[in-house]
């Protein structure tokens, strides 16, 4: 299956590509501001070498610079801008350029007890928080280390808050009744996180299915059964699942989706998970019982890690202390431990369409829960490591151990009001979920265990 083109300029298959303004702060006469010009080369390099690409806005010592700096990188649309401090510098200076180019800042201030450096880097955030604008500071020499580490979670914070901002997330059908808090809160989502519904017609999509090309379907079907190790369902439904997932990919191209809900349960158990477990390889994550708010939270994490995510319910711990998660199966098949497991068969409950069944892999994973709090939202983040797991639930079980107790874990999951549905991604992101919990301001609570 081709890979997909999205129509949204920040959406990179898959991966963050932070676009980044840099530039150097200080003032004339201070100790340090000779050095200026050579810390906003250094803080480029740097960038660049971790994958980002850079404008360098060069020294800026006067409000001119500034200004000059600021539509510069307006001008490069970059998602956020990373100021070293050579020495201490007036803080208009930083004001100024934020007129021309509003985004999240990160200053690096340079050590040098002679400086003042950190004495401007305080001043600055201390007004930047007064006005509410997103803003971290590190400090040390410009290198790999800590600080470089923490510097890079803010700026893919800030990307990730740019793509975000921009993803379109269709809805097909409905979420599931009784199922109260799947439900998107449409004004607070754009207000809080960015991103923005569009419905899609279920009768659209089956009858695109039905009618799809039998030779496209076929030849579909035939890629996808000769990938994994076991066949337990007829041709016909395989053609059918085959044709949904043509019709996805159709709809996700015309409306420039970055992420589709489907409706599923109960009418349309089975319809498109093999639309989600290959769509999903495209950086297009396809979410499970109409649940938008879980889609946004699956393409977070695809986003950040790089890699397919799961949909998953929390299910039963086991007697090691670890946990089940899984849903019906439509995870990607990068998600299996191994390949030949990989198994077609009709979803469990009402025994039709096509669910690809295996264990998932083992690795650090990081899980989501994201829902409508009031007017705005709630995030809850855990960390942990995902085990070898056995397949005790026909679908993709996931097998995770935390640090805490698993006891308190669930004690904290009803306390805090978290819902049911948890995305998991390989890799521990939790540290850019807490920056970009910040850039996105008030309206979206991040509690973390």
């Amino acid at each position: 299956m081709p890979k997909l083109t999205l129509g949204h300029y920040c959406f990179m298959i898959n991966k963050l590509s932070p676009y980044v303004g840099i530039a150097a702060l200080a003032s004339p006469m201070e100790v340090g501001a000779g050095r200026a010009e050579q810390a906003a080369a250094d803080l480029g390099r740097v960038l660049e070498s971790a994958g980002c690409k850079v404008v360098n806005g060069g020294a800026i010592k006067n409000a001119d610079q500034a200004r000059t700096a600021g539509l510069n990188f307006a001008e490069k649309h970059v998602s956020c801008i990373a100021l070293a401090a050579a020495s201490w510098f007036e803080d208009y200076l930083v004001l100024d350029l934020l007129e021309e180019c509003d985004v999240p800042v990160i200053f690096w201030a340079l050590p040098g007890m002679e400086t003042g450096a950190l004495c401007g880097t305080q001043q600055a955030t201390c007004y930047l928080n007064q006005l509410e604008k997103p803003c971290r500071t590190v400090f040390g020499e410009i290198g790999v280390g800590e600080s470089f580490a923490r510097c890079m979670s803010f700026v893919r914070a800030a990307a990730l808050y740019k793509c975000i901002c921009r993803a379109r997330i269709g809805l097909a059908g409905q979420h599931v009744r009784g199922m109260s808090e799947v439900a998107v809160n449409e004004f607070a989502l754009k207000k809080t996180i960015g991103s923005r519904v569009v419905p899609v017609d279920m009768v659209g999509l089956l009858n695109k299915a039905r009618t799809a090309s039998q030779a496209e379907k076929q030849k579909l079907w035939n890629q996808v059964k000769s990938s994994v190790g076991v066949v337990q369902v007829a041709d016909e439904a395989g053609q059918l699942a085959a044709g949904m997932t043509l019709a996805v990919r159709e709809v996700v191209q015309r409306e420039g989706l970055s992420g589709l809900a489907f409706g599923c349960y109960p009418d349309f158990m089975g319809y498109a998970c093999l639309a989600a477990s290959l769509l999903a390889d495209d950086g297009v994550p396809i979410g499970c019982e109409g649940d938008v708010n879980g889609v946004v939270g699956m393409l977070i994490l695809t986003l950040l890690t790089g890699q397919p995510t799961h949909n998953t319910d929390w299910l039963d711990p086991l007697p090691d202390g670890s946990v089940v998660f899984t849903h019906c199966g439509s995870g990607s098949y990068a998600l299996a431990e191994r390949r030949k497991d990989i198994s077609l068969a009709p979803v469990r409950l009402v025994n039709q369409g096509v669910c690809s069944l295996f264990p998932a892999k083992p690795g650090p994973v990081t899980l989501v829960n994201l829902v409508p709090v009031g007017e705005g939202y709630q995030l809850a983040v855990m960390e942990g490591e995902a085990l070898p797991a056995d397949m005790v639930f026909p679908g993709n079980p996931l097998c995770v151990k935390f640090q805490p107790p698993v006891h308190e874990i669930i004690e904290w999951i009803h306390d805090e009001g978290i819902g049911h549905h948890w995305m998991a991604g390989y890799g521990h992101v939790a540290a850019e979920l807490r920056a970009w919990a910040a850039i996105a301001g008030s309206g979206l609570r991040l509690i973390r265990k």
